[in-house]
């Protein structure tokens, strides 16, 4: 179980990553924070598991970064 949290959480940075430094459209980063914020979740389990306080607080704040981007990308409405 851990070694799939591991790597899915993994995979799932990566392609977030990618897709929020090449910028395709607003759209396409607010949902790379949708997934940033999956694996920010997955990683908080799987550090959770393996007592892993560093990563356990840098993913919980990350958490918070990734909503964040959310509601900026994905949510607010952009004023007139």
């Amino acid at each position: 179980m851990n070694a799939f949290l591991q790597w899915t959480a993994t995979l799932l940075t990566i392609v977030a990553a990618s897709t929020i430094a090449a910028h395709i459209s607003q759209k396409a980063t607010g949902i790379a924070f949708v997934v940033f914020t999956i694996s920010s979740l997955l990683w908080i389990g799987f550090a959770t598991m393996e007592n892993d306080h560093g990563l356990l607080v840098t993913n919980i704040a990350l958490t918070g970064i990734n909503l964040l981007g959310v509601y900026r990308y994905l949510i607010r409405k952009k004023p007139a």
